[in-house]
């Protein structure tokens, strides 16, 4: 129960946990926090839980699903079962996640992100050849599953190998470009040149 009340506690007022009794599934519901759904204590089991009780084999973890509350919104949710010792479901303990106020908040970003109309000439803000070497950059940190801040020296001296392979390290301005993408000195940028 406290596992429950701190998952609430942290991710509180958008995420719903449900601790369900699956000994019990006419009155599974044992404890709601933060009530999304309007389901209250002592309501029954959900089909999942149903499903669980009738398969101790039922997948033990199922996270991210799409769910959606009595009322139409839309939820993502996470259903955790719980097992005694002889491999029995007992228990659950399910999150569900309010989706509308994230929605918002894309719609929201995605209308002010977006561009629209032309100029008569290209303009980039950036001078050329700039935004070569921070794409470059960025796509060898994502293949590493870093941020380019995040590049430890050995990767750091990989890059550099691409970069001057690329022809990007003649670029003007390229070193200061690359020490602060990366986050470092530009005496730190010519040693992994080296």
């Amino acid at each position: 129960m406290q596992i429950a009340e701190g998952l609430a506690r942290t991710f509180a007022p958008f995420t719903e946990v449900v601790v369900h009794d699956l000994l019990d599934p006419a009155h599974a519901v044992l404890a709601v926090h933060n009530n999304l759904s309007g389901r209250q204590v002592g309501h029954p089991a959900t089909e999942l839980g149903l499903a669980r009780i009738m398969d101790p084999a039922y997948e033990q973890i199922i996270a991210n699903y799409p769910n959606q509350f009595a009322d139409g919104r839309q939820a993502k949710s996470t259903s955790i079962g719980i097992k005694d010792t002889q491999g029995r479901y007992v228990a659950a303990l399910c999150m569900n996640i309010d989706l509308t106020l994230f929605q918002g908040f894309q719609n929201a970003m995605n209308r002010f992100t977006a561009v629209e109309g032309s100029t008569p000439v290209q303009e980039s803000l950036d001078p050329s050849g700039i935004e070569a070497i921070r794409a470059r950059i960025d796509a060898f940190a994502a293949k590493r599953a870093a941020t380019p801040r995040s590049l430890k020296p050995e990767s750091r001296r990989a890059l550099m190998k691409e970069l001057k392979a690329a022809g990007l390290l003649e670029v003007r301005r390229a070193m200061d470009t690359i020490a602060a993408h990366l986050g470092v000195s530009r005496a730190t940028v010519y040693s992994d040149a080296k």
